[in-house]
C-alpha cells in the first residue's frame, strides 16, 4: 500500500470512528461508567444480590464498550506512526504489518458500529429466548439443542451471562423447547434477528438407513422488561400447575414440586419454568417472562392494526430465516441477508457474528426504506 494509500486509509478510519462515538456519545457513555462505578462501590450494594449482579454486569459491558472505542482510537494513532516509519525507511515489512493493521481495525470499526444500528424501542433490553423444536421427529428436537448449544457458546464468547429458564427433554434425543434469558447490554437488539424458522438438513444418526433427513426448529426473542412498563395480570386470567422438575430421562432434579407452569387463559401463552430453587422464584421468573411476552403481543397487535389500515401485507421478516446444510455439502446460508459460509461445524460452535451482523444490516437498510 502506497504511503497516500496509507493516508487516505487513515483518514477514512478517523471519519467512521469519529461518526460511531458522535452516535454513541463518548461523553454520556463515559459519566454512566462513573455512576455505576460509584454504586458498585457502595458497601450496602450486596444487601440486594440481584440488583447487584445487574449492576455489575451493566458496568462490565459499559467500560468494555468505552474500552473498545479508546482501544480504537489509540491503534489508528499507532497504524498512522507505523505507516509513516515505513515510508521514511522504506520498509515493506512494516508496510505489510500497517496494512493488515488497517485491515483489523476496520472490521472492529464494523463490528461496533453495528451497536450504532441498534434504536429500537427495546433494542437495550436483555433477551428472552425460546427454542422449539418443530417438524422433523427426532431429528428436530437433535436440532433444537445443537441452537441452544449454538446460542450459549456464541454468548460464552461475549461473556454474555446466559442463565437457562426452563427445558424441556424430547424422549429419544434432544429437546422439544429450551427457555433461557441473555444478560448483556442490546442482548435484545443483538439477537432479535435471528427469530425466525431455521432448518437442517443432513443424514439423519437415527435414521438406521442412513438418509438425509431436514428437522425444524423455531426460535422466538423477546425482551425481558424488568417492570419497566405498564402490564397487568388478573390472577383470576391465570392457570397455575406445579410440578416437579426434571432432566433427561425424567430423572429427578430434585424432590419438591418447585417447577410452575402458568397459563394466561385469555391470551393462551403458557410460559413454564424449573431452573429456580424454589416453587416462588420460578413462579416470579415465569410471571416476567409471561408479562414482557403479553407487552408484546399488544404492541404486534397495534402494529398489525396500523399495517392493516396502510395496506401493509409483508409477511414477517423472521420467517424462513436460515438453512443448515451439513449433506451432501457444509453450507449455512441466511435466506434473508444473503450471507453464508461453508464451515457449519464453527456456527454450531458459535461463529455467529457474521450472521448476526448482517441480519441487523440488513433490518435497519429494511427501516430506513419504510
Amino acid at each position: 500500500m502506497a504511503e497516500t494509500d496509507f493516508s487516505s486509509e487513515l483518514a477514512e478510519l478517523r471519519d467512521t470512528l469519529r461518526r460511531i462515538t458522535d452516535v454513541i456519545d463518548v461523553d454520556a457513555l463515559t459519566a454512566e461508567v462513573s455512576d455505576l462505578e460509584q454504586e458498585a462501590a457502595d458497601p450496602n450494594l450486596w444487601d440486594n444480590q440481584e440488583n447487584a449482579q445487574k449492576v455489575n454486569s451493566q458496568l462490565s459491558h459499559k467500560q468494555a464498550q468505552l474500552n473498545r472505542v479508546r482501544s480504537l482510537d489509540s491503534r489508528i494513532e499507532d497504524a498512522e506512526i507505523m505507516a509513516e516509519m515505513a515510508a521514511e525507511e522504506n520498509d515493506a515489512d512494516t508496510a505489510a504489518e500497517a496494512t493488515a493493521e488497517l485491515v483489523s481495525i476496520r472490521k472492529a470499526l464494523a463490528s461496533l458500529e453495528i451497536v450504532t444500528l441498534m434504536s429500537g424501542e427495546y433494542d437495550e433490553y436483555d433477551a428472552v429466548v425460546t427454542i422449539r423444536s418443530g417438524a422433523g421427529g427426532v431429528d428436530a428436537a437433535d436440532f433444537a439443542e445443537m441452537l441452544l448449544r449454538m446460542y450459549t457458546r456464541w454468548a460464552e464468547r461475549r461473556d454474555w451471562n446466559v442463565k437457562i429458564l426452563d427445558t424441556s427433554y424430547a424422549e429419544e434425543a434432544g429437546i422439544k423447547s429450551a427457555t433461557f434469558e441473555v444478560q448483556a447490554p442490546y442482548a435484545f437488539g443483538t439477537l432479535s434477528v435471528e427469530a425466525g424458522t431455521h432448518r437442517l438438513v443432513r443424514i439423519s444418526p437415527f435414521d438406521n438407513q442412513g438418509r438425509r433427513q431436514t428437522g425444524f426448529a423455531a426460535v422466538e426473542v423477546i425482551p425481558l422488561l424488568e417492570g419497566t412498563e405498564s402490564i397487568e395480570i388478573d390472577e383470576n386470567d391465570l392457570k397455575v400447575d406445579v410440578f416437579r422438575s426434571s432432566g433427561p430421562g425424567g430423572q429427578s432434579v430434585n424432590t419438591t414440586d418447585s417447577a410452575v407452569r402458568l397459563t394466561h387463559l385469555p391470551s393462551g401463552i403458557v410460559v413454564s419454568m424449573q431452573n429456580e430453587k424454589s416453587q416462588i422464584q420460578n413462579r416470579a421468573a415465569a410471571l416476567r417472562v409471561l408479562e414482557s411476552r403479553l407487552l408484546l403481543k399488544k404492541k404486534e397487535e397495534e402494529k398489525a392494526q396500523e399495517n392493516e389500515m396502510k395496506g401493509d401485507v409483508k409477511a414477517s421478516w423472521g420467517d424462513q430465516m436460515r438453512s443448515y446444510v451439513l449433506h451432501p455439502f457444509q453450507m449455512v446460508k441466511d435466506l434473508r441477508t444473503g450471507h453464508e459460509v461453508g464451515n457449519a461445524q464453527a456456527v454450531f460452535d458459535g461463529d455467529l457474528d457474521g450472521f448476526i451482523e448482517a441480519g441487523i444490516r440488513w433490518r435497519a437498510q429494511g427501516s430506513s426504506s419504510d
